[in-house]
């Protein structure tokens, strides 16, 4: 069997026994997940991905250390290492500082949208559109968000990482969800 169809267990285990490429291998395979759970965390790129990293420091030197007990769950577990990391950044600084342009957009759209089709364009406003109306959910709801729709978590492990019940879980989504509804009809704003 070819490293790359390992389970994420056996990929730590062979981390854990010295193989690197193993670790390249559970990044690659989760690092788009847990780096958009971050994101949408903090709302700020550079933010994120420092973020990112010191969370797969935090996963590598758990591993290493013997530390990590496989149950089936290391994505959920690299979020909740993710979200930990996040929430003792906000402690820490107690305030969210963005660079936005006079129309409300971030500066990082002047970034790289030269080389992009109308196509292209139009799906990456109408992902900005979103993001902006989650940003704009209370923060519980926004979480459940997060962590559902960008991590691709179950309401299960929502409500173990968030310390709260499934059915509290359900709830916010529920109400993230029809908060959502109301902010697409007021703005009349069509989703393709």
């Amino acid at each position: 069997m070819q490293i790359s169809q390992y389970s994420d267990a056996q990929l730590a285990q062979a981390f854990s026994e010295g193989n690197e490429r193993a670790l390249e291998v559970l990044i690659t395979r989760h690092k788009d997940k847990v780096y958009t759970s971050i994101y949408m965390l903090v709302k700020d790129k550079y933010l994120a991905e420092d973020l990112f990293q010191d969370t797969f420091l935090k996963i590598i030197k758990t591993i290493k250390e013997g530390r990590y007990s496989e149950q089936g769950k290391f994505l959920p577990w690299a979020i909740r290492v993710g979200h930990n990391l996040c929430m003792d950044h906000f402690r820490r600084t107690r305030q969210h500082i963005s660079v936005s342009l006079p129309d409300g957009q971030d500066i990082a759209v002047l970034f790289g949208a030269s080389d992009m089709t109308a196509d292209s364009i139009e799906t990456r406003q109408v992902h900005d559109s979103v993001r902006k109306m989650v940003e704009l959910l209370p923060e519980e709801q926004r979480e459940v968000v997060v962590l559902r729709m960008y991590a691709d978590l179950s309401f299960k492990d929502i409500s173990e990482l968030t310390g709260v019940s499934i059915n509290t879980s359900l709830g916010r989504m529920r109400y993230a969800l029809l908060n959502l509804r109301k902010m697409i009809t007021d703005n009349q704003m069509v989703l393709r």
